[in-house]
């Protein structure tokens, strides 16, 4: 997260107009997860709303994420833009560009789950970026099983690529998929209808700047962020301090699987620690 000024004071009106901005954001990420569910060809996508769409600032951190979605794709998806933009830094981005990847060990957590970034540019610089990401339909392998013992078996695995350059679309990246799949059309489909969204996100995130008059999103970053770690060290705060503990026990494969958690809650701090869970399995049961 970005370094925040603690010591940053802001008057009512900013405070108010910062708010609004903040709200904006969260507008945009849910027009983003709309566009998402009404183009997408997968019905989990489309019934179930398995999905994530947010809004990221020039340096891949996240701002904002649409009220429409699962925590598990918002919060993998947070980590996942930088680590894209690891692998494809800012200087090697151009207008109409667009990166995609499903390496679980990168994304989502499972080859079926796509992320897909686009940067936002206001002129010439990248004010910040969009991102989706959803459940496409198929990839090859073995699909919805338990029994692939190496992610090489569960499907195909797309590393971070430019899933658009300039405006044209790498037909080689999506021949790859359909080649893979069973229902190419449809595979193909869900991945664009990731693109569409976040072409949805960037015009409105567009807009807000022009109507703000923003070069930058980096002052509402940093009240978003002051804002937000105040208001979960004073959610922490009304918990008893304390260590607390618990387990589940899952069906597993061959046999049940424990997990165990320990947390210690210290005044505004939470630390959990999962060690004496039962070790991982070759099995497709786990993700990073």
């Amino acid at each position: 997260m970005s370094a925040v000024n603690k010591s940053k004071s802001y008057t009512d009106r900013e405070v108010i107009a910062l708010n609004i901005v903040w709200n904006r954001l969260i507008s945009v990420c849910e027009e983003q997860a709309n566009v998402l569910m009404r183009v997408a060809f997968g019905t989990i996508v489309r019934e179930a709303g398995d999905l994530s769409a947010g809004v990221f600032n020039a340096n891949g951190e996240m701002l904002a994420q649409a009220v429409t979605g699962t925590p598990g794709h918002v919060n993998t998806m947070a980590e996942s833009v930088r680590a894209m933009l690891a692998k494809i830094p800012a200087e090697l981005l151009a207008p109409g560009d667009a990166l995609v990847t499903n390496d679980p060990w990168l994304g989502a957590g499972h080859v079926f789950d796509f992320v897909v970034v686009t940067p936002a540019f206001l002129g010439k610089n990248i004010i910040g970026y969009l991102a989706s990401t959803s459940h496409v339909v198929d990839v090859g392998g073995l699909g919805w099983s338990a029994e692939g013992r190496s992610v090489f078996e569960e499907g195909v695995v797309i590393p971070v690529s430019k899933l658009r350059r300039s405006g044209e679309l790498n037909e080689d990246i999506l021949s790859v998929v359909a080649i893979n799949s069973r229902i190419p059309i449809e595979a193909r489909g869900d991945i664009l209808s990731l693109l569409s969204c976040n072409d949805s996100g960037v015009a409105r995130l567009t807009e807000l700047m022009q109507e703000f008059n923003f070069q930058s999103l980096e002052t509402v970053s940093d009240f978003i962020f002051e804002r937000s770690r105040r208001g979960m060290a004073a959610a922490i705060a009304r918990v008893p301090n304390g260590r607390f503990f618990n387990e589940l026990m899952l069906d597993g494969y061959d046999s049940p699987i424990n997990l165990k958690a320990m947390m210690d809650i210290e005044d505004t701090i939470i630390r959990v620690d999962l060690g004496g869970s039962s070790p991982s399995i070759p099995r497709a049961l786990i993700a990073p």
